[in-house]
């Protein structure tokens, strides 16, 4: 894919930090949707110094965007894309529809796209430039597997999904994206990275982009059992920007706890 101009986002410019991201995998309807978003907008308060991005399914994403019309501070993407603009791929959805929807977003290369879906990572180069090509704003995700881990393959494994997924990119474009670090042994497990652990492998990230392109304009999310009990600790740790958080952000109360942390 032609490496054209980037396309101003909807919304344009990069989130605020730190960067408060809700993944809801797939988990709630429409109806539930619109529920969740009433509660959780009672429930939090715009703060101007943050970003909270929310990815519901496809299904329930134009009632999220309805519902949370009003609400300027509460950004909008989506889970997946293909990386085709058009065609017979039945289930999926593009980039540009993506946007035309109203998403500012998107999720590349998440942990299950990567393990449950088999996705490779040629697919996710490919998806991250065609989220650029729409004129979206990738989050891309990259993580080890608890075996990775005990083998000592962390920075070779995260350093390898990383180049892979930003290959078709220019320096300016690398510029542009968010990188979301969820070791696979943490999500929906329980176990969570310690502080420590998340500020090795965002500084083994830190330091790859940094050799490109100006790395602190990137924000770098952890993602993998957070909570409102450890989300401050995390937010507290060297080179974390943000979270992604997976089954807190299910429940508007504890996802409006994390989101004001």
């Amino acid at each position: 894919m032609a490496d054209r101009d980037v396309r101003i986002p909807l919304h344009a410019g990069p989130p605020a930090r730190p960067v408060i991201a809700g993944n809801w995998k797939m988990n709630k309807g429409p109806s539930e949707a619109r529920d969740f978003c009433g509660q959780f907008a009672d429930a939090y308060e715009p703060h101007s110094d943050r970003s909270v991005l929310l990815f519901p399914p496809t299904i329930a994403f134009v009632t999220v965007a309805d519902a949370l019309a009003g609400r300027r501070d509460i950004r909008l993407g989506v889970q997946d894309v293909h990386w085709e603009e058009q065609g017979a791929f039945t289930g999926a959805i593009s980039a540009p529809m993506a946007r035309d929807a109203g998403a500012e977003f998107a999720l590349v290369g998440h942990s299950e796209r990567r393990h449950v879906f088999g996705e490779t990572e040629e697919e996710t180069g490919l998806k991250v430039a065609a989220v650029f090509e729409a004129g979206l704003l990738p989050v891309l995700c990259v993580g080890e597997t608890i075996e990775e881990r005990r083998a000592g393959k962390v920075e070779a494994v995260i350093l390898r999904q990383l180049e892979a997924g930003l290959s078709g990119l220019s320096g300016a474009r690398i510029a542009g994206v968010m990188i979301a670090y969820e070791p696979v042994w943490a999500i929906g497990t329980g176990e969570t990275a310690t502080p420590d652990d998340a500020a090795a492998a965002h500084g083994t990230l830190r330091t790859w982009l940094q050799e490109r392109v100006p790395a602190a304009a990137i924000p770098i999310l952890y993602g993998g059992s957070v909570k409102p009990d450890n989300a401050t600790d995390l937010l507290a740790a060297s080179d974390v920007d943000g979270l992604l958080v997976g089954g807190a952000s299910l429940d508007p109360v504890s996802f409006a706890q994390i989101a004001a942390s």
